[in-house]
């Protein structure tokens, strides 16, 4: 049977290791893919870096169009990554009735629309597992393991970079920007840590999911972002004297008033799988009706595990090339003419349970305001403690609450900032139970 040919756009640290697994594995992978899978052609800027990399026999150009049109290339393999030349040359290959695997979760994200419409007209497949986590398959699970499933939630640790902080926070009692700084000495964290650490990329990776769990287009503009670096090592370890982790999570919730899709700063019990997933490792939980709570956990980054992914997109494609296109599982687990408008929930109408820090002037009676003030917007406490502060004659009062909607708990944080008896801004984290 004739061979495939792949085409590479972009020779960096996961198109490197993809184009190592193609040939270390090239046996097995034509076992499982029941013909050959060839790296033929290969396009990335400086030629010499990427010619070491794919080694002979692969022709490596300069200009991606030339891969993305060419009329011996069965699947083009986009690794270049963000949402400019990405995207002018995914819809260049998809036009020129190329398959395309890419692991470009922004490009999706913000874009995922236009690119399945235009896959569906010219009925070639478009495959992302890598988009997500990495080498973790959450993609296959939620569109096909998981079908038979009406989705009731997902919570995900999706970015490495942020965890990794976290984990340094709460192991050293370190500051934010001195294990920021460390992250970035190993690499784990860009010089521009912004879209890592401020939730951008979780969000991109979120906005992926809740659209295969609910069969919804990709809405990223809706979600909302929230992300670490005003975090401190005092809420850190409150939360862990209370029995909670804190970790950067990517949400979204079903709900009778819409979808929840969000990502934030999360206190989870200690005692869940998920809130020990620790250093750059990532891990997703999805609750289904049938299924119940299951997890998924491995490597989010990183060369080979992300071609991993990549490499099992390029096997399935290929298994897929000769079926008639009505019949292959639809890009977003969905039937195109079956997807739901559903809403997106802003922050506001989003219920959870609320971890509060108040730092309030050490008289009588002001534990009593507070509790009146949360009681007047129906807001049970769970949980409180009372600690001493770095200013004389000042204590700092945490509260754990029972489960409301967010526009009460900044209605009631609005009036205790008002208190004469308050010093500085209410500290405020969400906190979600993740019990199935």
């Amino acid at each position: 049977m004739k061979p495939i040919n792949v085409g590479l756009l972009g020779v960096g640290t996961v198109g490197g290791g993809t184009a190592t697994v193609l040939k270390r594995n090239a046996a097995e992978i034509s076992r499982r893919a029941g013909r050959d899978i060839v790296l033929k052609m290969a396009a990335n800027l400086d030629l010499d870096a990427a010619r070491a990399i794919v080694g002979d026999g692969v022709d490596v150009v300069a200009d991606g169009f030339a891969v993305a049109r060419h009329p011996d290339i069965d699947i083009v393999v986009e690794l270049i990554g963000g949402t400019g030349i990405a995207k002018e040359l995914v819809l260049a290959a998809i036009d020129s009735g190329k398959h395309v695997v890419t692991a470009n979760k922004k490009l999706l994200a913000e874009h995922g629309n236009e690119i399945f419409a235009r896959a569906q007209e010219k009925g070639v497949t478009v495959a992302f597992e890598a988009a997500v986590a990495g080498g973790i398959p959450i993609i296959k699970a939620l569109r096909e393991g998981l079908s038979a499933n009406h989705i009731e939630w997902i919570a995900g640790i999706i970015n490495g970079t942020s965890n990794f902080i976290l984990t340094e926070m709460r192991d050293k009692g370190s500051a934010f920007a001195d294990v920021l700084a460390e992250a970035q000495r190993l690499g784990y964290a860009e010089a521009d840590p912004t879209f890592d650490i401020e939730g951008h990329d979780a969000a991109h990776k979120l906005t992926i999911m809740a659209a295969l769990a609910y069969g919804i287009p990709m809405q990223f503009d809706k979600a909302y972002l929230e992300g670490i670096s005003k975090l401190t090592a005092r809420d850190i370890r409150y939360a862990e004297e209370l029995g909670y982790r804190i970790k950067l999570l990517g949400i979204t919730r079903r709900t009778d008033k819409g979808v929840e899709l969000r990502v934030h700063p999360t206190l989870i019990p200690e005692k869940r799988l998920i809130a020990n997933v620790d250093g750059v490792m990532n891990a997703v939980m999805v609750k289904g009706d049938a299924v119940g709570a299951t997890m998924y956990y491995g490597a989010g980054a990183g060369s080979l595990p992300t071609a991993s992914a990549v490499v099992a997109d390029i096997v399935d494609v290929t298994r897929l090339a000769t079926a008639d296109p009505e019949h292959r599982v639809p890009h977003l687990a969905f039937q195109p003419d079956r997807l739901a408008d559903l809403a997106i929930l802003p922050i506001s109408e989003v219920e959870s349970s609320y971890y509060l820090r108040v730092n309030v002037i050490d008289r009588a009676g002001v534990l009593a305001e507070l509790t009146r003030i949360l009681a007047s917007e129906g807001i049970s406490i769970e949980a409180l403690i009372q600690k001493g502060s770095e200013r004389e004659a000042e204590a700092e009062i945490v509260l754990l609450t029972h489960r409301v909607v967010e526009k009460h708990v900044n209605a009631a944080i609005a009036q205790i900032e008002a208190l004469d008896s308050v010093t500085g801004s209410v500290t405020k984290l969400r906190m979600e139970a993740l019990n199935g």
